[in-house]
């Protein structure tokens, strides 16, 4: 099914969206405004000869100096009628959804309502490129250190970081200090001394 084929289907059931059939080589594209995505997503999902039940993925892209300047996709496909619901009747396919952002209200919608498993993903889009997924219940950093300052995968971020995390900082220890760590440890843990479980039937090396 191409673009013009699924926006026939989806354009009834949301009307006042505006939806773009967009040219791409290799899969069905079509641009959404932000407004609705939700409920295109969710006509995607349910609606039974469309039956776009999995988000294969999520991710995002800084077009800088562009305007809009974020752009997050979303990567969805139709397991054909075998696929849930019950009543599904879609073609399997993959269908491409763009969602352009201006770069001072970089905001969108999260899908997680409609496809659960967009949480995560949502989460490392956030992290890296600092577009805000409004209504996600765990917005928070998940491949960055907590205290990381700004999103690294934007283009305006420095490419030369001098900085000292919290979470990173190595444990410098002396060879007399790790010795008797070990040995504590072996204290603590109640195992015998290594004298003591030497075999008495064999001798010295």
């Amino acid at each position: 099914m191409d673009a013009a084929a699924i926006l026939t289907l989806l354009e009834p059931h949301v009307p006042g969206a505006t939806l773009v059939a967009e040219e791409a080589i290799d899969q069905p594209t079509i641009a959404v405004d932000r407004d609705y995505l939700v409920s295109v997503c969710e006509v995607l999902r349910r609606l039974p000869d469309l039956n776009f039940s999995f988000l294969a993925d999520l991710t995002a892209v800084d077009r800088l100096p562009a305007s809009p300047r974020f752009e997050v996709v979303y990567h969805l496909a139709c397991l054909g009628a075998t696929g849930p619901p019950s009543t599904a009747t879609g073609e399997a396919g993959r269908l491409r959804l763009r969602v352009r952002l201006p770069g001072d209200d970089a905001r969108v919608p999260t899908v997680s309502t409609v496809w659960p498993a967009a949480g995560w993903p949502e989460r490392e889009v956030w992290d890296l490129f600092g577009i805000v997924f409004d209504g996600h219940t765990d917005l928070r950093r998940i491949l960055m250190p907590d205290d990381w300052d700004g999103h690294p995968l934007r283009k305006d971020h420095p490419v030369q970081v001098n900085k000292r995390t919290k979470s990173s900082e190595p444990l410098q220890v002396t060879q007399a200090e790790f010795v008797a760590n070990i040995e504590r440890a072996r204290v603590a843990g109640g195992a015998a001394p290594p004298s003591a479980s030497r075999d008495p039937t064999r001798g010295e090396r």
